[in-house]
This record gives C-alpha cells, structure tokens and sequence, in this order.
C-alpha cells in the first residue's frame, strides 16, 4: 500500500492543496517514481492479455502457408514386404511350393492443375483473417493501455482521498477533545460532544473504506501493468493528442478504428468464404505421376519397374445437397458480417460521443470544484472564528469541515477523471498506441512473423517473430 505521513492539522491546510496539485500534474516527478509512460510501457511490453492477442495473431499467420499449400505438389512414399507360401497340386506336374518375399517402394506425387479458384479463393480469404487479426491487435493494445492508464490514475485518486480521510480523522479528534475541553468548562453542551463524535465516528468509517478501495486499485494496477505501484508520479492529460473538436473525431474514429477494420477484414473473408464452398461444385483437373520399383511379385528373382503419370478431371454431379446447403449458409454468414459493421461503427460512435463529453464534462466539474474548495476553505475559517465568539456552533464547524472535505475529494475526482478521459477519447478514435504515446519500449511487428511463415516449405521449427 502507498502511505504518505504528513504533519498538519488541519484538512484546510497544505495536505490537500498538494494533492490537488499533484493530480493535475504540478510535482516535481522524483528520479526513482513511476511514471504514466513507464506504467504504460511495461503493460504494453508484458500484459498477458496483448500477449494472448499477439499469439492469436501468429496462429492466423499459419492459415496463408495452409492455404498456398493447395499450389504446391502432394509426394507420397510408401514401402511395403511380406511373405507368401504357394501350394500347387496339378496332376501332370505334382506337387510344388513356391515361397516368395513380395517388396518393394514407390512414390506418388500429385499436382493440382485447377481447382476452380478454390485455392485462390482460400489464400485471399486467409490474408483477409491475417489483417483482420492485426486490427484486433491494435483494439487489444488499445484497451489495455487504457486499462493501465485507468488503473495508475485510479491508485493516485484512491491515495489522496485516503490521505485526506485520514487527515480529517485527526481533525475531528482535535476537534473532539476541544470539544469535550469546552463541556468540561461549560462552554457546550453533551450534545456537541455527541455531534463531534458522531462525525469522528463516520470520518473514520470514510477512511476505512478509502483504504479499501486503495487497495482494490493497487491490485487492478497490478493485473493491468503487472508490478506494484510505488511512488507514482502525477498522471498529466493527453489532449494534445486528440482532435480539435468532435466532429473530427468521429470522422477519425469512423475511418479508421481498429475494431472497425477488423470488422471490414470480417466481411472480405466471409465472403471469399462463399467463393471456397462454391468452388466444390465445380470440375477440378489434377496430375498423379507414380514410380514402383517390385521384387518377387509373381516369382523368385523377378524384378519389376514401373512409371505412369496420369491426368484426372473430377467433375461433380450431385453430393445429396450438401454443398448447396454449405454456400447458403456461408452467404448467411457473409450478411451476418456486414450486419456486424454496422454495428461496428454504431458502438464506435457512442464510444467517442460519451468519452467527449466526458472530457469535457471533467474540465468544466475541476473548474467548479476549485471554485467550490476555495468557498469552503473560506466558509470554514470564517465558521471557526465566528465559533469562537460563541455566534457559530459546534455542529456549523463540523459542517463546514466536512464540506471542505467532500469539495477536494470532489476535486481530485475531477482531476483524475479528466486524465482518464484524454486517454479514453484517444482510444475511441482508435489512436491510442505505443506509437502514438512515443513510449520508451521495442514496438512489437506483427508483420515479421507473417513475413517469416508465409513461403515455408517445410519445418514445424517456430520461428522467432514475437
């Protein structure tokens, strides 16, 4: 858990103006604190989930050599040897045995010559899966750095709301034993003892729960960046990186989001998918070239050699409906998908809309928060003063402390949630990125492992494209 001690006594003090500060990104970041990028760099390099989803990506790459296979020739060897014992009984010769080893070896090749285009069909079909995968990388990536982005900004939130809490339990214990100095000598009444521990009661309630949904945020930060947060440096916004204004933004995003493309590559493979099932219904022309070499076939010694090479057309009459049913249904599917886009784009759009307005609404509640934490700052001193000459009660003081409290927890909400938005904005225009950050960290290639795999001739060797 993160703990920051400070030395102050008053929840109008210095505590919480510095982490006001702090979350809008005025401190010094220290040498040895973790920062956004580095956060963000070490989700992108070592998240399990993108890792799953690069994996995923290189399983795809394997369906293009599958697929340029049906190009290439087919070559079988086979080898056989056994054992025969003849019996023969004829009347004009007797009786005669003859025991032969039967053996031999031969190879088999077969080349497709036409398929109808169901090679052709299966190869285009298989590079539209491949970029298809890639753009779901990219919406992956993006999520995730979104996650990590959240999650340090909510660790840095939940520390300074626990900060204050705690704070404003010593506060209200000051408060208390002040209180209960003053019954002693009959300035107040039990009632303001009892207000002033009720509200000591409730703050330390308030700081119990800031604890735990500390820790809930330490351990998300921990699942989406995979290290302990420590000493976190200020989370700054990006907007920098957004559009200029949300029109443009949605012309961004519905151009050129990754789950969008995804959903287009969708589309292609569905229905070059069609093309491949057709394809059953038409003739295909192939070659079969065959060399035997046999021994002791028919007698012992005999030694016999054999080549043929033969042309084939198959030419498909009727298989009981099945392929027509299959092209159907892969046309069903083919509409699904551009169905699915549809819907794509709808969900982008309502993604970028809701993160605009967020932005937007976060800049406009810090303005309004800070307005708010200066009233209050200024309300509380003035109920204590007035207090003091016996015109405010014990109940106003509390009050007005726990306004001031609930305005910069307010406050650091605001903040926090304004850097969340820049981020959440960037994503729903599909441009949040390593790139696009310039994180410090190697940029994973989904093309060199495709570029690796795709003219293998042989080999199950992995190769190193990670």
């Amino acid at each position: 858990m993160i703990r920051r001690n400070y030395n102050t006594k008053s929840v109008g003090g210095g505590l919480a103006a510095i982490l006001a500060v702090a979350l809008a990104g005025g401190w010094t970041t220290a040498v040895s604190a973790q920062t956004m990028e580095s956060a963000l760099s070490r989700a992108y390099s070592g998240n399990p989930t993108l890792n799953a989803q690069r994996a995923s990506v290189r399983v795809t790459n394997e369906n293009v050599p599958q697929a340029l296979s049906g190009y290439r020739p087919r070559i079988t060897a086979s080898a056989d040897i056994g054992a025969s014992i003849t019996d023969t009984n004829l009347p004009s010769l007797g009786n005669s045995t003859a025991r032969l080893g039967p053996r031999g070896a031969g190879v088999q090749i077969d080349q497709n010559i036409f398929d109808s285009g169901k090679t052709r069909s299966s190869v285009s079909q298989a590079e539209s899966q491949v970029l298809g995968a890639r753009a779901t990388l990219r919406n992956t990536e993006q999520n995730v750095l979104l996650d990590a982005a959240t999650s340090y900004m909510n660790v840095l939130r939940d520390t300074a709301i626990l900060s204050l809490n705690r704070n404003n339990v010593e506060v209200l214990e000051e408060q208390l034993r002040q209180t209960r100095d003053r019954f002693q000598v009959g300035e107040v009444t039990r009632t303001d003892v009892a207000q002033a521990e009720a509200r000591l009661s409730s703050a330390q309630s308030q700081a119990i729960l800031a604890e735990s949904n500390l820790k809930t945020s330490i351990a998300r930060y921990r699942q989406n960046v995979g290290a302990e947060p420590k000493q976190l440096a200020p989370g700054r916004p990006i907007e920098n990186l957004l559009p200029k204004s949300l029109p443009a933004a949605l012309t961004t995003a519905l151009t050129g989001h990754p789950a969008i493309i995804a959903s287009l590559h969708g589309v292609d493979a569905a229905e070059l998918q069609v093309k491949v099932t057709e394809a059953d219904l038409y003739p295909v022309l192939g070659v079969r070239g065959i060399v035997q070499q046999r021994y002791d076939t028919q007698q012992f010694g005999d030694n016999r050699f054999s080549a043929s090479v033969v042309g084939s057309l198959t030419i498909p009459i009727y298989e009981g409906g099945q392929v027509y049913s299959r092209t159907r249904q892969a046309k069903e599917t083919a509409g699904q998908r551009r169905i699915e886009v549809d819907t794509q784009r709808d969900t982008v759009r309502a993604a970028v809309v809701s993160a605009w307005g967020g932005l937007d609404a976060a800049k406009a509640q810090i303005i309004a928060a800070q307005a708010q934490v200066q009233a209050a700052s200024t309300a509380l001193a003035g109920v204590r003063e007035e207090a003091k000459v016996g015109q405010r009660t014990t109940l106003d003081v509390l009050n007005a402390q726990q306004e001031l409290v609930l305005a910069r927890s307010t406050l650091v909400t605001a903040q926090r949630d304004r850097v969340v938005a820049s981020y959440a904005v960037l994503s729903a225009v599909g441009r949040l990125s390593a790139e696009t950050l310039k994180l410090k960290t190697e940029s994973y290639d989904a093309r060199r492992h495709y570029d690796q795999v795709k003219g293998l001739l042989w080999g199950t060797q992995t190769p190193d494209g990670r």
